[in-house]
C-alpha cells in the first residue's frame, strides 16, 4: 500500500486551548508538561501507550502507535489559549481542585507562565459564569479578527511552525441550525451584522481558526462546528475539524454496552442516566438552556447504535433519560448511574445497574492530548474537513447529513487504527486473517 506523503513534525507545536483554565485543559496541560519531565504516566492515551498491529497476525508485530505514525513530540508542544478568569494555569490547576498540589508543583514554573488571553464571552450562551477577562468589540466579526491576531501575534512570540486550536469550554445553550449557518457567505453576514442570536462564541473561535490555517477540536457538545457554513469553510481552506463532546464517562460505557446489547440480540425497554458534579461544568449544566445541548448528544448515542427502524421488536420503544444533577461536594469526581431494563428469551425482563465513580478531567485528559496530536497529524497529511476517524473521541460524531455516524466505540477504534496503518503504508486489518 502506497504511504501517504507526511510533511515533517518539525520545530514546536502551538497547542491554543479555549478554556484555558478550566479543569479539564488545566488537568490535561498540566499532566502533559509531568509527563514530558519524566513525572507521572500518560494513562489513557493511545498516541503514548497504545500498540498497533502491522501485518498477518502470525508476524507478531505490534509496535507503539507513537513509534510507528509520526506524531508530534511532546517536547515539541508549548500551551496557551484563553480562558474568562486571569488567573495563570497554576492557580488555574490548584484552583481546579482535580490535581494534588505535590503533582502540580512538579511543573509550577512553565504553568507559571501560561497566562491566558482574554475571551470572547456573552453570558447569554453561558448563564451560570460571570466572565472577568473578556474581550470588548462591537460586532462579532471584531472579536473574530481579535482572536485572528491572538493567534498570529502567539505563533510568532512562540517561534510555532504550526498551531492547533481546542475548545475545552463550557457548553454553550442549545441553539439550532438557522438559515445563517447553512452557507459561508450567510454565516459571514451574520458575524458582521452582529447576530448574536445564531453566533456563538465558540464560533467565532472555530471561523478564526479555519480562517488563520489551524485544526479545530470542538470538545463541547455546541452546535459551532457542526455546521455547513464551517464544513464549506474547512474545505475552502483545507483544514482538518472533529468533534464534538469529548467522551469520557458514562457515554463511553453506553458505546460499549449498546453494541453488547445489539450483538446478541438483547431487547432493550429503558435506559435511565443520571450524573452528579460539583465541577464548573457542572454549575454550568444546571442551566436549562445549557443542559439542553448535552442533553443531545448524550440521547444520540444508544438511538444510533440499536437502529430501531432495523429492529422494531427489540427496540421501537425505548425510554431514555438524562438526567445531569450539580452537586459541588463532589467537584470534579462525577458519577454516572444507569439502570437498564433489558427484554431476553420469550421477552423476559432483567436489569443491569452500572454505577461509575469517575474523574471528569482525568478520563478528559489524555483525550485532549490524543486529538492535538492526531489533528496536527491530519493537517500534515493534507486531510482536511470532518476527521470522521476520530469520532472515537466524541460522544456526538460530527457527519454531513447523508452519513450516518458510528458510535461503537470498537468499531470507531478499528476505524482510527486502519486510518493510521494508511497514513504509513500499510495494509488494513479485516481481522478475517
Amino acid at each position: 500500500m502506497e504511504k501517504i506523503n507526511v510533511k515533517d513534525a518539525k520545530e514546536k507545536l502551538g497547542i491554543l486551548v479555549v478554556g484555558v483554565g478550566g479543569a479539564v485543559a488545566s488537568t490535561f496541560i498540566t499532566g502533559t508538561l509531568a509527563v514530558r519531565k519524566g513525572h507521572g504516566t500518560p494513562v489513557g492515551s493511545l498516541t503514548q501507550l497504545a500498540t498497533i498491529r502491522l501485518g498477518k497476525r502470525n508476524e507478531n508485530r505490534f509496535p507503539k502507535i507513537k513509534e510507528v505514525v509520526p506524531l508530534a513530540d511532546l517536547n515539541d508542544l508549548v500551551f496557551g489559549g484563553w480562558d474568562i478568569f486571569e488567573e495563570n494555569i497554576y492557580e488555574a490547576t490548584k484552583h481546579a481542585e482535580v490535581l494534588k498540589k505535590e503533582d502540580i508543583d512538579v511543573v509550577k514554573d512553565e504553568l507559571e507562565a501560561i497566562k491566558p488571553m482574554p475571551a470572547v464571552f456573552d453570558q447569554n450562551f453561558v448563564k451560570r459564569l460571570h466572565g472577568t477577562h473578556v474581550k470588548n468589540g462591537a460586532t462579532r466579526w471584531e472579536l473574530t479578527e481579535q482572536l485572528l491576531e491572538d493567534i498570529r501575534t502567539f505563533k510568532a512570540t512562540h517561534n510555532c511552525d504550526r498551531i492547533v486550536v481546542m475548545w475545552s469550554a463550557s457548553t454553550e445553550v442549545y441553539i439550532p441550525v438557522t438559515p445563517e449557518h447553512e452557507s459561508l457567505d450567510a454565516f459571514e453576514k451574520a458575524l458582521k451584522e452582529n447576530n448574536t442570536e445564531v453566533i456563538s462564541p465558540s464560533m467565532c473561535y472555530a471561523y478564526a481558526s479555519i480562517a488563520e490555517g489551524c485544526p479545530f477540536i470542538m470538545g463541547a457538545p455546541n452546535l459551532c462546528l457542526d455546521i455547513p457554513a464551517m464544513w464549506e469553510f474547512a474545505s475552502q481552506k483545507q483544514i482538518p475539524i472533529c468533534g464534538k463532546d469529548f467522551k469520557t464517562g458514562q457515554t463511553m460505557l453506553k458505546t460499549v454496552l449498546a453494541p453488547m446489547l445489539k450483538t446478541r440480540m438483547l431487547g432493550l425497554e429503558g435506559w435511565f442516566s443520571t450524573n452528579i458534579l460539583g465541577n464548573r461544568d457542572g454549575e454550568v449544566l444546571d442551566d436549562p438552556g445549557s443542559f439542553k445541548t448535552k442533553e443531545v448528544s448524550k440521547l444520540s448515542v444508544i438511538d444510533t447504535i440499536l437502529q430501531a427502524d432495523v429492529y422494531p421488536e427489540l427496540y421501537e420503544n425505548i425510554y431514555h433519560k438524562v438526567r445531569i444533577n450539580y452537586y459541588p461536594p463532589r467537584k470534579d469526581n462525577k458519577e454516572g448511574w444507569d439502570n437498564i431494563d433489558l427484554v431476553g428469551w420469550l421477552g423476559y425482563p432483567m436489569q443491569l445497574k452500572v454505577d461509575f465513580l469517575c474523574r471528569d478531567s482525568i478520563l478528559a485528559a489524555p483525550l485532549c492530548l490524543d486529538l492535538v496530536l492526531f489533528s496536527d497529524l491530519a493537517q500534515r497529511c493534507g486531510f482536511s474537513g470532518i476527521q470522521s476517524w476520530l469520532s472515537f473521541y466524541f460522544k456526538s460524531p460530527m457527519h454531513t447529513p447523508d452519513r450516518v455516524p458510528e458510535h461503537d466505540l470498537f468499531i470507531q477504534h478499528t476505524i482510527l487504527k486502519n486510518t493510521l496503518r494508511k497514513i504509513i503504508g500499510e495494509p488494513t486489518l479485516d481481522y478475517l486473517d
